[in-house]
């Protein structure tokens, strides 16, 4: 399993069809994270001032259309994640049938991310 960060308005917009964040047409991929340890760092170096709720999507890599690559950070990971980490690349929309869970972001009262639930 992998994991993408959205905020749950833009994972509810258009349900239909799979879901295409900007950095699919920006950078040529979805961004996505290995674990769930990898998913807060990324969302505190991020996504702290993203709109809430903001989600994590548990997708299930296997039932994706799209390929999926695993590459390092470029140009380094953010704080918290070990250099020489790689992270998955997915080259093409999220089919929806491939999350297999929407986990919500937990805050601390610092507003640091904390946990998936």
């Amino acid at each position: 399993m992998i994991y993408h960060v959205v905020p749950l308005a833009e994972w509810n917009t258009d349900p239909g069809r799979p879901y295409a964040p900007a950095s699919l047409a920006e950078d040529g991929f979805v961004h996505c994270s290995p674990d769930e340890e990898t998913t807060l760092a990324v969302v505190n170096a991020f996504y702290r001032g993203a709109p809430r709720p903001l989600v994590a999507l548990l997708v299930d890599e296997d039932r994706l259309t799209a390929r999926c690559g695993w590459e390092a950070a470029a140009p380094a990971p953010p704080p918290g994640v070990a250099e020489g980490t790689l992270f998955p690349h997915v080259f093409g929309p999220l089919d929806r049938a491939a999350v297999r869970r929407v986990l919500e972001v937990r805050w601390d009262d610092g507003g640091r991310a904390t946990g998936l639930c």
